[in-house]
């Protein structure tokens, strides 16, 4: 399921990230690799900010559509 089904305050394994070879690399220097958690920090409008290792990032829905969970 796309990460966008995560609640907010859950946290989340990556178990596949889809789209073009520039969309996975950009999301892997943001810190998101498979196998990897996430935490939903906030969900407003369908747009994310999570917690990804130490920082936070805020993904569109488009985006985060691409993360499957």
């Amino acid at each position: 399921m796309p990460l966008t089904m995560a609640k907010a305050g859950e946290t989340v394994v990556i178990r596949k990230i889809m789209g073009r070879d520039e969309v996975r690399q950009h999301l892997a220097e943001l810190g998101f690799a498979v196998d990897g958690k996430v935490t939903v920090v906030n969900q407003i409008a369908g747009n994310l900010i999570l917690k990804v290792k130490d920082s936070r990032v805020a993904l569109d829905r488009n985006m985060a559509m691409r993360i499957l969970i």
